[in-house]
């Protein structure tokens, strides 16, 4: 038996709290235990096609409640890959889940199975000491006869067109394309792009040869019907049944009867296909929860107060997005203005690392359950290389942490009334709200200052094709759902709106937008007027009139790293060039100043509350491609080096579109700028007069009006 090695993995909403192996006749079964409590859910898997980061949409919200437990099935994930056929059989799965809760030190868990061929069945049936409650998920057996191939499998239909893709000779000539066409086939849903990636992923962390030990058409992969009559009898612990309408694996009349046969409670999801977990996991994630009494449904303190509505304080539940100090900054800005306008109101954060630091040294109250939040700050981090990251893709590849952050947003509405929800590119919010409308409970606010997922160059047809995919299921949600969002707030103005398409055959995204949002303008977070005397600003903090002050920062994550060594490698020739040159870097929360060079008078702090004040009082700033440091630099008048980071789309096409239209900064390639490039530009730019278009100074006062009227 040989273990494949696996291909690096996409960080995780949740790691696990304990990991191991239970061994059964020689073959070595992978295990993964998350949370406590109880009841515990077994996230059976299904055949060896993928293994159990298939259930990642759930792992996160049931740990976050009690104990979880997964494995990996012979033949993929990190367990062995046995070599004989019979080592494959659904007897050996059913075993392989009882070794497991015994490694585990379970004694009952609720099964929940996905694709079931007959080992959950068994499992319950003839252990029904173990098995708490059993979910199937587009279950596949069945009692009565029936024809599971189109083809026979060791036939050769001399095409790989439709279900001929299911023979032997077919996967021999093409395996990629053959799991293309099966897990299209379970994710039936639009736009299921990634979720079809993830499975193909999945299903090449083993090999073709591995399935074919296993699998010899699907009438011996599946449990004989007379075997299934004799089982579901036997089986008495509470049942559910989940079935897609639109299964075009399974129909959902077989679900149906085995609810029946099961005496389970069924439940249909009208347009589904066969992985509802994985299409519709806010929906599955919840069916699952409330039928085991947990989550927060089924976490009811004993005692508790209800106020009636009028009696109550009126709140809001504030969401910033983590990616980047700046939302924090306009975020509090307009929450300042909000009070102003709504006397009494209480404001709530949902918020992560960084925004947190922001939001505590101003006082402001972060809910407790921002505790529970994946962080996206260490994700993008992840996603990054040397000053490279591309957003597109790395928001996509965060999928797993935007289910999970929506779940704990769920649950905190589900237990505390709230009259507005404010989303400043909290992405989870808007995208999952929209899938599960029926999830709105008060009146929602989405703010953004870039619409539209836009390809890089590089990315081809593909990144193309997906980019307009993106694009064309959110216009879509609006569409049918126009309403949901009760004022979409686009901050800034049309002129800032990049004059581009959202793909093939959709709308120019400038007049869509114009269609579908209010315009705040731009918010900064302060009122340059507001700083006072530049000279006195400068010697407030503590800068001399006579020296030329010049301020790096890269914001709140740790993207920026590789742009802060190149700028400090640059300060030598840029401090001969510019005669006492005075350069502070500002690390952010996320690097580590010891982490950076350093030279003789140099400056290296870490995070820096307040650091607007700084940019306004510099002779020149050097600067990541971010739209918030970026403005708030222009809104001072003051010059500045911008370096946007490689694939980054919005840095690269929506902030760089907006900075032309103030004429404003000058953008610098980082692949090209060496140090003694940066030195010179320093020493040309530092000190110059600019000639900015005026930034507004109302914005968060307009996009708080906005909201007031909806309280």
């Amino acid at each position: 038996m040989t273990m494949l090695l696996q291909v690096p993995e996409q960080t995780r909403a949740r790691y696990p709290d304990e990991e191991g192996f239970a061994e059964r006749d020689g073959v070595r079964v992978f295990w993964e235990r998350y949370g406590e409590g109880e009841p515990t859910f077994l996230l059976a898997p299904t055949w060896e096609i993928v293994h159990s980061r298939f259930w990642k949409g759930q792992i996160p919200y049931l740990a976050r409640h009690t104990r979880v437990v997964t494995f990996d099935p012979r033949g993929n994930g990190r367990s062995d890959r046995p070599g004989d056929y019979d080592a494959y059989r659904r007897r050996e799965f059913a075993a392989d889940a009882l070794a497991v809760l015994d490694a585990a030190g379970v004694d009952r868990a609720v099964v929940v199975a996905w694709c079931d061929m007959g080992e959950s069945l068994i499992l319950a049936a003839e252990h029904p000491e173990r098995v708490a409650g059993l979910v199937h998920i587009g279950p596949t057996v069945r009692s009565d006869e029936s024809d599971h191939s189109v083809y026979p499998f060791d036939s050769d239909p001399g095409t790989d067109e439709g279900w001929a893709r299911e023979t032997r000779a077919s996967w021999q000539r093409d395996w990629t394309g053959y799991l293309e066409f099966f897990f299209a086939k379970c994710l039936t849903e639009p736009h299921s792009t990634k979720q079809v990636e993830d499975c193909v992923g999945w299903a090449l962390d083993t090999d073709m040869e591995t399935i074919l030990t296993g699998f010899r058409g699907w009438e011996t992969k599946i449990i004989d019907p007379e075997e299934v009559a004799a089982l579901c009898p036997r089986v008495r612990c509470p049942v559910l049944v989940v079935h897609g309408t639109e299964d075009e694996q399974v129909p959902a009349e077989v679900g149906a009867a085995l609810a029946g046969e099961l005496g389970g409670r069924l439940v249909l999801l009208e347009g589904a296909g066969h992985a509802p977990h994985v299409r519709d996991p806010v929906k599955v994630n919840t069916l699952v929860a409330d039928f085991a009494g947990v989550g927060a449904a089924g976490t009811t303190p004993a005692t508790r107060t209800w106020t009636r509505a009028v009696r109550r304080p009126k709140r809001a539940l504030y969401l910033s997005s983590p990616i980047g100090l700046g939302h924090a900054r306009r975020d509090l800005a307009i929450a300042r203005e909000l009070r102003a306008r709504v006397p009494g109101l209480e404001i709530d954060w949902l918020a992560q690392d960084p925004v947190t630091r922001v939001l505590e040294a101003e006082g402001e109250r972060i809910h407790p359950a921002s505790a529970w939040l994946a962080n996206e700050s260490t994700h993008i981090e992840r996603e990054s290389a040397e000053h490279d990251l591309h957003a597109f893709q790395a928001i996509r590849r965060m999928d797993e942490i935007l289910v999970a952050n929506f779940m704990v947003f769920h649950d905190v509405v589900r237990e505390q009334a709230y009259d507005l929800w404010v989303g400043d590119e909290a992405w989870e919010l808007d995208y999952f709200l929209h899938e599960n409308p029926e999830e709105k409970r008060a009146a929602y606010v989405w703010l953004t200052d870039f619409v539209g997922w836009l390809p890089m160059p590089d990315g081809g047809e593909r990144e193309a094709f997906l980019t307009a995919d993106y694009n064309a299921e959110m216009i879509e949600h609006i569409a049918r759902f126009p309403r949901l969002r009760d004022r979409a707030v686009f901050v800034g103005n049309p002129g800032d709106i990049v004059p581009d398409r959202f793909g093939p055959g959709l709308p120019p995204i400038r007049e869509w937008v114009e269609d579908h949002y209010d315009f705040a303008g731009y918010v900064t977070g302060f009122d340059p007027a507001g700083l006072g005397d530049r000279d006195e600003l400068r010697q407030r903090l503590g800068y001399r009139p006579d020296e030329r002050v010049c301020v790096v920062t890269v914001g709140g994550s740790g993207v920026g790293g590789h742009l802060l060594r190149r700028v400090i490698d640059a300060y030598p020739e840029a401090r001969r060039r510019v005669p006492g040159l005075r350069m502070v870097v500002v690390a952010g929360p996320r690097i580590d100043p010891a982490s950076l060079p350093t030279h003789d008078g140099l400056e290296v702090h870490a995070y820096v509350h307040g650091l607007y004040r700084h940019l306004a009082a510099s002779d020149l700033a050097v600067v990541q491609g971010g739209l918030t440091t970026c403005m708030e630099l222009t809104a001072a008048g003051r010059p500045f080096l911008y370096f946007p980071l490689a694939h980054h789309f919005e840095q690269n096409y929506h902030v760089a579109h907006r900075l032309a239209q103030y004429g404003a900064g000058r953008r610098m390639d980082f692949p090209t700028a060496t140090p003694e490039v940066i030195a010179a530009a320093i020493a040309d730019e530092i000190g110059r007069p600019v000639d900015y278009r005026p930034v507004e100074t109302d914005g968060a006062a307009r996009a708080a009006s906005l909201m007031a009227e909806l309280l």
